[in-house]
């Protein structure tokens, strides 16, 4: 039987917990997770950097995607090394907390650019005309680098809460906190989620909800909307469920049955580095359908100024 980290720190919490299932779980998942996330995105950034010959919004936002995808990918050997080795991190304190800084920033990178996909294609399809001069690449440029700020600022202090912690010889890497700060990570963590998680699916549900309406073609916010509820989504209610068991410090059945669950879906959150280049795979013949009608607005809103120049003279 393996001790969970908060056990082991001033015998805080009551509970000894079965972690045994994770040794094997996790480090099969992330392999899975590495070979083909790494595959995906570095053809996808092969493609952006030598072959992608007009860039669009949409485009941008995907090879931002990718390059979160791969700065975590390449993570992953380090996270299969440790939990193969049963909770045994040999790779310091520093390094420790560049991988899970590694594995927020892209979380909730990942949402945000799905998000911002979900919201050009929203604006492109039914407000063409009003939003045409928000569609640019330069303003998906501007907006990209606004998320990258915006996650990583956010992201921060998982620098501060994270930390490793040595048991006996056997080193462990929080994937939390030590369980004297655990108050506080709980607060920052459902900020977090609120503002990183909650409002962007929101988004998305709106966006789908009002293209739905306008009997539109929905199948990019429609994948966006699959890839929320498959990996995030599950994500965020099982960690959010057992960070607040954690805290109550409920019978010890209901928080092992919470651990698992959220043990459980961890690989699935990882997993969006191997599905955001697929979703770029799967769209990019619409992209180009897209970019053909927003070249036909443009140039019937310069013909519509120009007639209306005219009209005014």
């Amino acid at each position: 039987i393996t001790l969970t980290h908060f056990t082991l720190t001033r015998s805080l919490y009551k509970c000894v917990l079965n972690e045994n299932f994770e040794f094997i779980l996790l480090p099969i998942c992330y392999g899975i997770v590495f070979v083909i996330g790494l595959i995906l995105n570095a053809f996808s950034l092969f493609i952006f950097t030598f072959r992608m010959k007009q860039w669009t919004s949409s485009t941008i936002y995907m090879f931002n995607l990718s390059i979160s995808d791969t700065l975590y990918v390449i993570s992953l050997p380090l996270l299969i090394y440790y939990y193969a080795k049963e909770n045994n991190w040999p790779f310091g304190d520093v390094m420790c907390r560049i991988i899970r800084f590694l594995f927020y920033n892209n979380l909730y990178c990942s949402i945000l650019f799905l998000s911002c996909i979900s919201i050009h294609r929203f604006l492109g399809i039914c407000f063409p005309m009003q939003s045409l001069e928000w569609l640019n690449v330069r303003c998906a440029r501007i907006c990209s680098v606004l998320i990258w700020i915006i996650v990583v600022s956010c992201q921060a202090p998982i620098f501060y809460f994270s930390q490793t912690y040595n048991n006996n010889g056997n080193v462990l890497c929080y994937d939390t906190t030590p369980p004297g700060l655990f108050p506080q990570f709980l607060v920052y963590s459902s900020i977090i989620s609120v503002m990183l998680f909650c409002l962007p699916i929101l988004t998305v549900i709106v966006c789908y909800c009002l293209m739905d309406q306008a009997k539109k073609s929905i199948r990019m916010i429609v994948i966006v909307l699959l890839v929320f509820i498959l990996c995030y989504l599950p994500f965020h209610i099982t960690r959010t469920i057992y960070y607040i068991f954690r805290q109550l410090n409920v019978e010890c059945n209901m928080l092992e049955a919470s651990d698992i669950a959220y043990k459980v879906t961890r690989p699935l959150a990882s997993a969006n580095s191997c599905l955001d280049p697929i979703l770029y795979f799967l769209s990019r013949q619409n992209f180009r359908k897209e970019q053909h009608v927003l070249d036909k607005q443009s140039t019937t809103l310069r013909i519509k100024r120009f007639f209306d120049e005219a009209s005014v003279l």
